[in-house]
């Protein structure tokens, strides 16, 4: 099989991480094309990348690429996933997909309609502990889940647009959606949401009304609970993700997709640890091209995107109401 003909739209840091993994698996697929607003921007990116620069996303996608990479922030996607199926490519959709659930509705329909691969980049499902997880849910090894509590702390300005709720969709819909992923993945969609956010740290900084503490209570009329939190005020320069993850019979404590501490609790206590080197960008693009070749779903579909944004969206609505939302 000949190596998938990769364009990239967003020329920005996500699109560049895209681009060296595209790089490390060059016998599966080649970055062929590159598409921004910013001309300069954009011959820039494809100089350092081997790539065709284009400013306009029907001329890339007339150059036949096989495979698109939505690298876009979440206020500019505008229809562009849409376009690209219809046109028989399929595509890689950076979180969130979109900050509503109409927008979000419409590409995973599109992408249906026209029976191309869509996927999300929801990565973290790719690491090494993640996977050891999900095999020792899947076996029974680990038993029923019942609490999943996780969190996202960091402390920067970030760009522009992410300090802008309108544009980025707040902390919670564009950092901690990673962590609500995991959760939904491993808990199930909830039935309910409650939510408390806040701009405590930021008030006195211009253009930045996004939310930077907060806290989501995931609820489930089996008892199951997820409980998460974010905050942009913890500490500079450290990006920490952390969360754990409480079933029958294993207690999951991970420091990161690929790190991990799984103590087994029937019986004597015995742990085991992971510490990989997994590249998730690198593996979510190789379930890509493998579902394209072998013609079946990938295994974080455009769809997973859908549902977890939905949970985000609604802990914002709680947010603002202060009241709890059921789904």
């Amino acid at each position: 099989m000949k190596p998938l003909r990769v364009g990239l739209l967003g020329c920005g840091g996500i699109g560049a991480r895209h681009a060296t993994a595209v790089g490390i698996l060059k016998d599966e697929m080649q970055l062929v094309a590159c598409c921004g607003r910013n001309d300069s921007k954009v011959r820039e990116f494809a100089t350092r990348f081997g790539a065709e620069p284009f400013t306009d996303l029907r001329r890339m996608l007339d150059s036949q690429i096989d495979l698109l990479i939505v690298a876009l922030p979440p206020f500019a996607h505008t229809g562009q996933v849409e376009q690209a199926v219809a046109a028989g490519t399929h595509v890689l959709v950076e979180k969130p997909i979109a900050l509503d659930m109409t927008r979000a509705r419409s590409m995973v329909d599109a992408a249906a309609k026209a029976g191309v691969v869509a996927a999300c980049g929801f990565m973290y499902r790719f690491g090494a502990a993640v996977k050891r997880w999900d095999a020792a849910t899947k076996d029974g090894e680990a038993g029923r889940t019942g609490l999943f509590t996780g969190q996202y702390h960091c402390n920067a300005l970030h760009a522009d647009w992410w300090r802008e709720r309108t544009k980025s969709g707040g902390q919670m819909v564009e950092q901690l959606i990673h962590i609500v992923d995991l959760a939904r993945h491993q808990l199930g969609e909830p039935q309910s949401v409650y939510a408390r956010t806040a701009n405590f740290f930021h008030r006195d900084v211009a253009g930045y009304d996004s939310d930077d503490v907060s806290a989501i209570v995931l609820g489930y009329t089996d008892g199951r609970v997820g409980v998460l939190n974010a905050t942009n005020g913890a500490v500079p320069g450290q990006w920490t993700k952390l969360w754990q993850i409480v079933a029958e019979r294993m207690t999951g404590r991970f420091t990161g997709w690929n790190t991990a501490t799984l103590t087994h609790t029937i019986g004597a206590p015995r742990t085991e640890e992971i510490d990989a080197q997994t590249d998730v960008f690198v593996a979510q693009l190789a379930d890509v091209a493998a579902a394209i070749r072998d013609r079946r779903a990938p295994t974080v579909p455009l769809s997973d995107g859908a549902n977890t944004l939905r949970i985000v969206l609604a802990a914002r609505q709680s947010a603002a109401e202060g009241r709890e939302v059921s789904l």
